[in-house]
C-alpha cells in the first residue's frame, strides 16, 4: 500500500483554528465530471470556460453548459467557479467585460483570477461575482494576502510552496478564506512560472497552453568538445577510439545506453489523505482537488474518500482515525507516486520522478449503474471499458459503499446473452451480490 508518510514528515502541532467545516472543492473537465463531483461529495467544483483558463486542452464549458451544471449543483447545495487564471497579454483582453457577465447571469458564484487586470475588471464590471486569487500568483505570506483582503478578495488560493507554519501564521494574521490544494498534480517548477512549454512549443503555460514538458522523457549527454568553442574535429574523432563510435562533428556524448531509461524530471503527486486533521486544525477553509484533466473515475473516487474523512473528523475530532482502506482507494486513483508537497519539509530528491513513472493504478472505470431492481437483484449498468463474465469487478458509491463480486451472466437490454460487454456506452444486466443505486461505479483491475 502506498503512502504518502516519510521518516522526516512531523505532525502539524501549531494553533487550531476551529472550522465549522471546510469546503471540500473538486476539479471538474466537463459537464459530466462536473456531476460526479459533486454527486460524490464535494461542496463546489471548479470548472473552465472557452475562454482565459489554464487548462485550455480540457472539454470546457459552454455559457448553456454552465447554466446547467449551476441547476445541477443548486440541488445538491453546491457552487460552481471558474478559472479565468491565465497572465492576459493586450490582446487577450478583447472582451473580457462580456464574458464575466455572462458567468454571473449563468449561476457562477465566483472566478478564480490570477492577473491584477482581470480582478479589478471583475470587480467593477460584475460587484455580484466573487474574485477569488489563483494559487497563480504565488501567495505564500501574509502581507501579500493582507494586500489582496484588502483589494476585496474574499478567499486566496495559496501557492503550493506553503507550507503548514506558514498557513498557521497567514490564519493568525489576516481574516480571509483561504484555499489550499491538497491532493493531485505538483508543478515541477515554481507554481506557475514555468517556462519550459514556451520555449520547447511555442505554448504558453500561463495561457492554458502547458504541454507538461517536465513529464517528457529525456536524454543526457555530456559535452565531449575538447575545448567549449570548439565542435570535435574529423582529425579529433578519428584518434580517438570513444569518439570513433559517434558520427564526425558531434558535441556530445550520450550518458544513456538504449538499455537505459530516459530521464524525467516531474514531481510526484500530492495527497494529504493521511493529514486531514492537520488541516483542518490550521485554519484550511477550502481543500482542493487538482485535476481538471483527470478521469471521471478519479475525480469520484478522490472526492468520496476526501469526503469521509472530512465527515468523519468533524463529527468527533478526539475520536477521528484514518482509515486504511481510504488509502487503499486513494491508491487505486492515483497515476503517480505520492507525497505531502510541501506542507512539512521542501521537498528533495525523493519527491520528483527521475525515471519513467510506475503506474500506481491498477483499476479502469468498467461501468456506471443506471437501474437497480431490487426484487430481481438485476442491475443495469452502462459500460465504460470491456468487462466479461468471471472477472472480478468492485461496486463503490458515495459515502464509502463498497463490494467485490465476479461477474455471473450477462444480457443485453433485449434479453440477448452476452459473452463480453464490449461496446462503449452499451446498457447491459447482470446480476449484483448487493443493492446498488444510480450513480454507482463499477472498476476492474487491469
Amino acid at each position: 500500500m502506498q503512502t504518502t508518510t516519510k521518516t522526516h514528515v512531523r505532525k502539524y502541532s501549531g494553533r487550531r483554528h476551529r472550522l465549522r467545516k471546510p469546503e471540500l472543492l473538486a476539479p471538474a473537465g466537463n459537464l459530466e465530471k462536473l456531476k460526479f463531483a459533486i454527486h460524490y461529495g464535494a461542496d463546489a467544483v471548479y470548472i473552465g470556460g472557452q475562454k482565459y483558463g489554464l487548462r485550455s486542452n480540457a472539454d470546457n464549458f459552454s455559457f448553456e453548459e454552465m447554466r446547467e451544471g449551476v441547476e445541477f449543483a443548486k440541488k445538491y447545495g453546491a457552487k460552481v467557479f471558474v478559472a479565468t487564471n491565465i497572465y492576459a497579454h493586450n490582446e487577450d483582453l478583447d472582451g473580457i467585460e462580456e464574458y464575466l457577465r455572462n458567468l454571473y447571469n449563468a449561476g457562477i458564484s465566483a472566478v478564480i483570477v490570477a492577473d491584477p487586470v482581470i480582478v479589478q475588471t471583475a470587480q467593477k464590471a460584475v460587484p455580484g461575482l466573487e474574485v477569488h486569487l489563483s494559487t497563480q500568483q504565488s501567495t505564500v505570506n501574509w502581507q501579500a494576502v493582507q494586500f489582496w483582503k484588502e483589494e476585496g478578495l474574499p478567499r486566496v488560493v495559496l501557492g503550493r510552496e506553503a507550507s503548514m507554519e506558514e498557513i498557521e501564521e497567514i490564519k493568525r494574521h489576516v481574516d480571509v478564506e483561504i484555499e489550499a490544494f491538497i491532493h493531485g498534480a505538483m508543478c515541477s517548477s515554481y507554481s506557475g512560472r514555468c517556462v519550459l512549454s514556451n520555449h520547447f512549443t511555442d505554448r504558453d503555460s500561463n495561457r492554458g497552453g502547458c504541454c507538461q514538458s517536465c513529464r517528457w522523457k529525456y536524454d543526457l549527454f555530456e559535452d565531449a568538445r575538447p575545448e567549449a568553442e570548439t565542435w570535435i574535429s574529423e582529425e579529433e574523432a578519428l584518434s580517438d577510439p570513444v569518439l570513433q563510435k559517434f558520427q564526425l562533428g558531434v558535441s556530445q556524448l550520450p550518458q544513456f545506453t538504449e538499455d537505459d531509461n530516459a530521464f524525467t524530471m516531474g514531481s510526484k503527486d500530492l495527497c494529504m489523505i493521511e493529514h486531514v486533521p492537520d488541516l483542518i486544525d490550521v485554519g484550511v477553509d477550502s481543500f482542493k482537488i487538482e485535476g481538471r484533466m483527470k478521469s471521471i473515475h478519479y475525480v469520484a473516487t478522490v472526492v468520496n474518500v476526501y469526503r469521509q474523512a472530512i465527515d468523519s473528523y468533524m463529527a468527533d475530532p478526539d475520536n477521528y482515525v484514518l482509515k486504511p482502506e481510504w488509502i487503499e482507494e486513494i491508491n487505486k486513483a492515483a497515476n503517480r507516486p505520492l507525497n505531502t508537497g510541501f506542507f512539512y519539509d521542501t521537498p528533495d530528491h525523493e519527491d520528483h520522478i527521475y525515471e519513467p513513472e510506475e503506474k500506481a493504478a491498477p483499476y479502469d472505470f468498467a461501468g456506471l449503474v443506471m437501474e437497480y431492481d431490487a426484487e430481481t437483484g438485476m442491475a443495469t449498468v452502462q459500460q465504460r471499458n470491456h468487462f466479461k463474465p468471471g472477472q472480478e469487478v468492485e461496486f463503490f458509491g458515495p459515502g464509502g459503499t463498497f463490494f467485490k463480486q465476479t461477474v455471473g451472466t450477462i444480457w443485453d437490454e433485449e434479453g440477448n446473452e452476452l459473452d463480453a460487454a464490449r461496446h462503449p456506452l452499451q446498457r447491459v444486466k447482470f446480476k449484483v451480490d448487493r443493492p446498488v443505486s444510480y450513480f454507482d461505479m463499477m472498476r476492474k483491475k487491469k
